[in-house]
């Protein structure tokens, strides 16, 4: 259970509407790379998880994802919520409109809906943890990228507060690694897996 703080982690004041940067950011709403995908990750591997401690990790990362993709709906929200039909169709934004109005809607930057086969949990701490890293790495570049475009410093700093939290990310699940290493062989870490190599009940 988790308990709700009625404010976004870091604040987010937009004062100008700019659907074209709504519909690059939304890929960090429900895209390949983006905070849905990362909560949904987390929070579904931490059950299969043996070491309590990377539970912990996992449980407070994925929570915390949540508040991104909160900080994420909010800009996109901002960005469009005063737009008038002239502007919805010069920038593109129509299509969009169409199937959604100014609803919030999962999806990538360029158009494909939110997919949960793009994430994957194994059951194997090594390898979630290496899926979680690279998932890290990649959230980190596709904000870099979002960055590379849009100079507005009002989606701007936002947009870096939460490329820094996914650094950090990247750096507690790589302490998580070699946490979990160090109760492994430490020349070949598959030497013993717990799981497959117990006894039958």
């Amino acid at each position: 259970m988790w308990n709700y703080e009625k404010r976004l982690q870091y604040p987010v004041h937009i004062t100008k509407c700019d659907p074209k940067a709504a519909m690059i950011i939304m890929s960090q709403y429900g895209g390949p790379d983006g905070e849905a995908n990362a909560s949904m990750r987390y929070l579904s591997q931490r059950y299969s998880m043996e070491n309590r401690k990377v539970i912990g990790a996992l449980t407070d990362i994925g929570t915390e994802e949540l508040a991104h993709l909160e900080m994420i709906a909010t800009i996109i929200h901002q960005l469009t919520r005063d737009l008038t039909p002239e502007e919805i169709k010069a920038s593109g934004f129509d299509k969009y409109y169409v199937d959604h109005t100014l609803a919030i809607w999962p999806q990538a930057a360029g158009g494909i809906p939110f997919n949960s086969c793009e994430i994957q949990c194994k059951g194997d701490t090594i390898t979630d943890l290496y899926e979680d890293m690279a998932a890290e790495q990649k959230a980190r570049s596709t904000y870099d990228n979002i960055l590379r475009v849009i100079k507005d410093p009002e989606i701007a700093d936002p947009i870096k507060f939460l490329r820094e939290r996914e650094i950090v990310h990247f750096q507690r699940f790589g302490e998580c690694l070699r946490r979990v290493q160090d109760d492994l062989d430490h020349k070949n870490f598959y030497a013993f897996n717990g799981q497959i190599d117990k006894k039958p009940c």
